[in-house]
């Protein structure tokens, strides 16, 4: 019996993803793309109508994939919301063990669309962003933390960002776990 292959916009999706977040956005041309999916040019833009476009549906779906690992972690630890919050931490610090971690695909985007903020990645990674914060705000509230629990999901989207970039900066992932015991320390201070 002959394989089905994966239909073609989603083989497309999958081998930018694997280039762009092994190369970079921009190190990645359109051709690379579309010989790494078995396709040709024409129809690589047949399913997309520029790479700006590839890029931004790319990352939109690691929007829920990205948010339900946090899920997962927040839910399968045991403990306070404090605990509960490092707990994403930890994990990212296990991860970004792993000789093939490159960050975060959306805080890189942001960094090589820098000067491009109307472009359309930008635009998801904003909104995947913004999804994250409201989810750890919706935890604390739901935890009871008193204060103002849209300031301090900020406060731990600024941690986990920032953790991100210096975890990538250094290579080393005690940076994360460092910042989950910082984020543990805020919120237990509320």
């Amino acid at each position: 019996m002959a394989k089905v292959s994966a239909p073609t916009r989603d083989r497309l999706l999958e081998a930018a993803g694997k280039l762009f977040y092994a190369e970079g956005l921009r190190a990645v041309s359109m051709d690379d793309i579309a010989e790494a999916a078995g396709v040709t040019k024409r129809t690589l833009y047949y399913h997309f109508r520029s790479k700006d476009d590839l890029i931004a549906a790319w990352l939109e779906t690691r929007d829920q994939p990205n948010l339900a690992a946090f899920r997962r972690w927040f839910s399968r630890a045991e403990g306070d919301v404090a605990d509960r919050i490092q707990a994403i931490f930890d994990n990212l610090a296990r991860a970004a063990r792993r000789r093939t971690w490159k960050g975060c695909g959306f805080l890189r985007a942001s960094v090589e669309l820098v000067n491009l903020p109307g472009h359309p990645a930008i635009i998801a990674a904003r909104a995947h962003k913004k999804r994250v914060e409201d989810w750890i705000c919706s935890e604390l509230l739901r935890a009871g933390i008193p204060g103002d629990t849209r300031a301090i999901a900020a406060q731990i989207i600024l941690l986990l960002d920032g953790a991100f970039a210096v975890v990538l900066l250094h290579r080393d992932p005690v940076y994360f776990e460092n910042a989950g015991k910082a984020a543990a320390v805020l919120i237990r201070s509320c």
